[in-house]
């Protein structure tokens, strides 16, 4: 079992890394293995509603980054996504980002566990922590939790270590994420996901 895991600020190992890394790490105690996927430093175009990915499953902007993480969340048992906090919402291009690999193209996440953590100086991390979780509940995916909202203080990944509440969070975010797959995993062959319905849209202005 692999969970893909989306550092989703500009700076590589920050405190979104520090967050992240230390999920990883009680993951891979418990047996799971783990991605992690910068997203960088370069721009990434938001979605342009063309509608062509329905049909291929990929994006059709010239744009690496997005159709790589496609992929890997396909191949993925599990995401875990973290966002630093910018006037109380995630980093705009992970939006971008994840707007294009969730629209019209979500159902082969469907049924994987997920989970959203924020990182902030201060505050405003809950309205992030809130816009990041409507990606999994759009796309049928368990969110997992942990005893607290999912959140790390810091300005920079040295002060990131020095909460050690926020890092207990991430610990228990990744046991239960841990747990969450293997009953998955040992109960499928009895309790198969439920099929998946195509759509149904209504536009309320005819």
């Amino acid at each position: 079992m692999n969970v893909l895991l989306i550092n989703g600020s500009p700076h590589k190992e920050g405190a979104t890394y520090t967050a992240l890394t230390e999920i990883s790490s009680q993951l891979e105690k418990e047996g799971i293995g783990t991605t992690m996927f910068h997203i960088g430093t370069k721009p990434i175009s938001g979605c342009i509603a063309c509608m062509k990915c329905a049909d291929t499953g990929y994006c059709v902007l010239n744009d690496e980054k997005v159709n790589e993480c496609i992929d890997l969340l396909k191949q993925a048992d599990g995401l875990i996504v973290g966002s630093p906090v910018y006037f109380a919402g995630p980093n705009a291009t992970l939006c971008a980002l994840l707007d294009r690999v969730f629209y019209l193209k979500a159902n082969p996440y469907a049924f994987k566990p997920a989970a959203a953590i924020a990182s902030c100086r201060r505050g405003g991390n809950s309205a992030a922590f809130d816009r990041l979780n409507k990606y999994f509940t759009f796309a049928q995916m368990p969110v997992v939790s942990s005893h607290y909202w999912n959140s790390i203080h810091g300005n920079n990944a040295e002060e990131a270590k020095q909460d050690t509440e926020g890092l207990q969070i991430m610990r228990i975010l990744g046991k239960n994420m841990a747990w969450l797959l293997k009953c998955i995993d040992n109960s499928k062959e009895k309790f198969p996901h439920p099929e998946i319905e195509p759509r149904t849209k209504m536009n309320y202005i005819r």
